[in-house]
């Protein structure tokens, strides 16, 4: 019944920064602990325009049309209202009963936007800046909500920045310090160097617990970051989605890549890494560029390539 209507609540977004890396540290460790494993898929999708064929399994894998109830989240976007109900139009002309819940965080904290998580087969999480998306939701009793579903197996999924926030361990997007030039005229981008320390990091929604999530990763050249983060702390392993591309994580075994593009995972749960010292290496660090069809098993490190 609550899905006959839309919910619709105009208002301004709450947007929180400077997060302190160390607090955010602690603060996944906290997230990281669930009560029992969990029994829903993740449906990551590295930003850019999807395939039409990853909108109809993330449809499907929410229970298939006429069935799939789906809530979506756009809070990373300041046009989150209309993108929101973008993408809700789109899934229900794939058969899904789909709305966008559009609300800041005093309302994301009430019983009553909890209460339209139930029932709930799917939720997607919309692109944009994830410290926004975080600030709206994390601590809430909607993001209980929607770990709850998670739990009872519904699927959940985001783009994006929508992606980022699905990981325990979240990169914020901000770099730590002045990017190093060598010479004039040199590249000002960010993260021209792999570095300890140079990745603003916070807690995310910790669906995914066991490995960092990084996105646009190929197109935007986001291997720096990713590295310097996998060599500095735990979990050790980290995913980066490619525009166009989803990494599917099921409830037991080998995540699956699908897609236009890449996952490239970065393993360096067994890497040997010197003593603190100015220079920033290590040996034994794995990567693997995984296409369409392709597994990794976080479990044993072990991948394969249709």
């Amino acid at each position: 019944m609550l899905y006959g209507m839309r919910f619709r609540v105009v208002c301004n977004v709450l947007v929180t920064v400077g997060f302190a890396a160390m607090a955010a540290v602690d603060g996944w460790a906290q997230s990281a602990q669930p009560s029992r494993s969990p029994r829903g898929t993740l449906f990551i999708v590295g930003g850019g325009t999807q395939p039409m064929a990853l909108v109809e399994d993330f449809v499907r894998r929410a229970g298939g049309p006429g069935k799939a109830r789906i809530a979506v989240f756009a809070e990373a976007s300041q046009d989150g209202q209309r993108s929101g109900e973008s993408k809700a139009a789109q899934l229900r002309g794939l058969g899904a009963t789909a709305q966008s819940i559009w609300v800041d965080r005093g309302q994301a904290d009430t019983d009553s936007v909890a209460a339209l998580l139930n029932g709930v087969t799917g939720v997607w999480f919309g692109g944009g800046d994830q410290n926004r998306l975080t600030a709206v939701l994390r601590g809430t009793r909607t993001e209980r909500a929607i770990r709850a579903r998670f739990e009872q197996g519904a699927v959940v999924g985001g783009t994006s920045a929508g992606a980022a926030v699905l990981s325990a361990l979240m990169i914020t997007g901000d770099e730590i310090g002045e990017p190093e030039v060598e010479e004039p005229g040199n590249s000002r981008e960010a993260w021209t160097r792999i570095r300890r320390g140079s990745v603003a990091l916070d807690s995310g929604f910790a669906f995914l617990r066991d490995a960092v999530v990084d996105q646009h990763f190929i197109r935007r050249r986001r291997h720096n970051r990713l590295i310097s983060v996998v060599l500095s702390q735990p979990p050790y392993l980290g995913v980066g989605i490619d525009e166009g591309t989803a990494l599917i994580v099921p409830p037991k075994g080998p995540w699956r890549v699908a897609g236009a593009s890449s996952v490239l995972v970065f393993d360096a749960r067994k890497a040997v890494r010197p003593a603190e010292r100015e220079a920033f290496g290590a040996t034994g660090l794995v990567m693997h560029v995984l296409p369409d069809g392709a597994t990794f098993d976080p479990e044993t490190g072990r991948a394969r390539i249709r």
